[in-house]
């Protein structure tokens, strides 16, 4: 699988390392443009690094809505897709157990670095990531329970 990514970049080009991604988005000083969503896994991924789940994710969540603000666009972002692979990578790093670099990672969970691959599809109804209140706050999966 080719996935876009700031941290895998063409040929020729300078990847971020871990550090100089975090500070850059931190920042907000990473183009907007190309920052894609197996972009967004890898800020996660370090912030896991360096942080218990819970500062990950408060950290996380902040500068995210920072950076959208930053690139014009504080309407992209969406606290249940958020949240959701947040938690889906918090997983999957268990799982695979403590100690892997980023690649390991990368290779182990494909599904969560590609964007359209169906993986929301399995957890979330369209027109419930397409509510305002998803889009505000964590809305608890609703695929395959009842109305």
């Amino acid at each position: 699988m080719t996935t876009k990514s700031l941290t895998t970049p063409p040929v020729g080009e300078a990847a971020f390392d871990g550090e100089a991604l975090l500070a850059r988005f931190e920042d907000a000083t990473l183009p907007g443009r190309s920052f894609h969503h197996a972009d967004h896994v890898r800020v996660v991924w370090e912030y896991l690094e360096r942080f218990p789940p819970a500062e990950a994710q408060a950290r996380f969540t902040a500068a995210l809505r920072r950076y959208a603000t930053a690139n014009g666009a504080p309407e992209k972002y969406h606290e249940t897709i958020t949240l959701l692979y947040f938690f889906l990578i918090v997983e999957r790093r268990e799982r695979l157990g403590n100690g892997h670099p980023w690649e390991a990672f990368a290779a182990a969970a494909p599904d969560l670095l590609a964007w359209k691959n169906g993986l929301l599809e399995r957890y979330y109804r369209p027109e419930t990531l397409a509510s305002e209140l998803a889009r505000r706050v964590f809305v608890l999966p609703d695929v395959g329970l009842a109305a």
